[in-house]
């Protein structure tokens, strides 16, 4: 039993729903972060398309959705955002994960792994921030937090660390109580189009 759970967690058909998922979440992606940018938000929201590939279709697809995603934005709107893209294929794989074992079940499991999918993203995020940004994420009030931290004589990567990892907690857990919500007002009869 345990073995078919997770040979079914990691199966991955490239069915015609599948096919078109992968596009749909990679343009929810893309003007969600789009709005977020526009509105100058204190989080990103781009990884939404990702979040609902991931549990409908398990985490590869919602790897691919958000890498894909993260090229696409780079090449048209933001270069930046290309840099980003194997933070994008850690979340689809932890969101994918996580949902499958049942994470996302109750409003509390949905806090938690929000918590962990922020983690990922933060330790994953962190190195790339140090290398093409000097450690900043380009977000000002976590800048403002990172400028304080090394101010402080705190060593860049802590400081890092800090800023992404509160940016991506905000994000994070609103991205995942978005996602939880529009996967239960889904019909059952969609959900399971792609179970099968």
């Amino acid at each position: 039993m345990q073995e078919s759970t997770k040979t079914s967690l990691w199966k991955f058909k490239l069915s015609t729903a599948v096919m078109v998922l992968i596009p749909a979440a990679v343009g929810i992606n893309y003007v969600a972060k789009a709005l977020a940018e526009g509105l100058k938000l204190p989080l990103w929201l781009g990884s939404l398309g990702t979040f609902l590939a991931s549990m409908l279709a398990g985490p590869i697809a919602g790897a691919i959705s958000g890498f894909i995603n993260n090229i696409i934005y780079g090449l048209t709107l933001s270069p930046i955002s290309t840099v980003y893209a194997i933070t994008s294929l850690a979340i689809g794989i932890a969101v994918g994960v996580l949902f499958h074992r049942g994470w996302f079940s109750t409003a509390k499991k949905v806090f938690v792994s929000a918590l962990i999918i922020a983690l990922v993203s933060a330790v994953i995020s962190t190195p790339l921030n140090i290398i093409f940004w000097g450690g900043q994420t380009g977000v000002a009030w976590g800048d403002a937090l990172f400028a304080s931290m090394v101010a402080n004589h705190l060593p860049v990567w802590l400081a890092s660390f800090t800023d992404e990892f509160v940016l991506d907690i905000l994000d994070k857990v609103a991205v995942a109580y978005l996602a939880f919500l529009i996967y239960r007002q889904l019909p059952q009869r969609l959900v399971q189009f792609f179970k099968d």
